[in-house]
């Protein structure tokens, strides 16, 4: 995802179609995200600091022949984003230990053979509140209601308005507005963006071949978020939880492609959750 804090600082780029044999490069960037994401699923626990995360991500992307995406962006001073609690994005690693019941969205890209990959997937440490479970729920089932959307001829409109009226419309939480999904390709930033809240048939109208970072950022509360004095780091206003998914997609003509696979990291954290809970 990492982007700049306020759309204004959206790096602008032309909108560009990526042909099969690149798509399929794309698709190795993804999954080595993916792959990335599962390795933190199967560490995550209680005491562990995010400054360790981080590393260990740095570790894996090199060891994979790859280089972290996010390093030096924009100034950006660590390999991923890993924002706890009421964190939208951007969070900065430290030396903090998480504790149970924090959720921590972790975001990592890459760069393979020179394309980049970027998604973002949000953890739970031990059980959180049922309000905060449920948030985690319906947000990644909008991730999925976004990408149905995804299909040539429709607009970034209808992806936008899937997201907010199944997690604003049907649920009541806040859809952040600052911060936005994107195009990806041989840039980490492309256009079109990607908001998470609209109208059906508004925007950019989609293409088969673009490529597509889809991430609903949804707060518990309120909508509204304010930066820290880092240049970076999100919150929330009123400091309730957000969530935060995000998964490379591909536009096709009947049904979206997605890139990046959420099942080895679901199969990891559902693996780290029994083992959390046996000790």
């Amino acid at each position: 995802m990492l982007q700049g804090f306020v759309l204004l600082r959206y790096l602008q780029l032309m909108m560009i179609l990526k042909t099969n044999e690149q798509i399929e490069l794309m698709r190795k960037s993804a999954l080595l995200v993916s792959e990335t994401l599962s390795e933190v699923a199967k560490i995550l626990k209680p005491g562990i600091t995010t400054l360790a995360i981080d590393a260990m991500i740095n570790q894996y992307i090199r060891d994979h022949h790859a280089i972290p995406s996010f390093l030096n962006y924009h100034g950006y001073p660590f390999h991923s984003c890993i924002s706890v609690n009421d964190v939208v994005v951007h969070g900065f690693p430290g030396k903090v230990e998480l504790k149970e019941k924090d959720i921590v969205s972790i975001d990592v890209g890459v760069i393979l053979n020179g394309w980049h990959g970027d998604h973002a997937y949000t953890f739970a440490i031990g059980e959180p509140e049922k309000e905060v479970q449920q948030l985690i729920k319906v947000t990644k089932e909008s991730l999925y209601k976004g990408i149905e959307k995804a299909t040539a001829g429709n607009y970034t409109g209808d992806i936008a308005y899937a997201i907010q009226e199944h997690t604003e419309g049907k649920h009541g939480y806040g859809v952040v507005r600052e911060l936005v999904g994107h195009g990806l390709g041989k840039n980490l930033h492309e256009d079109p963006q990607v908001p998470n809240y609209g109208k059906r048939g508004s925007g950019k109208k989609l293409k088969e071949g673009l490529v597509l970072a889809i991430e609903p950022m949804i707060n518990l509360g309120s909508r509204y978020v304010y930066t820290e004095s880092d240049g970076w780091t999100v919150r929330t206003k009123d400091r309730l939880p957000s969530v935060h998914f995000e998964h490379d997609v591909c536009v096709r003509k009947n049904k979206a492609d997605i890139l990046s696979n959420y099942q080895p990291i679901e199969a990891a954290e559902k693996l780290n959750s029994e083992l959390f809970v046996c000790a």
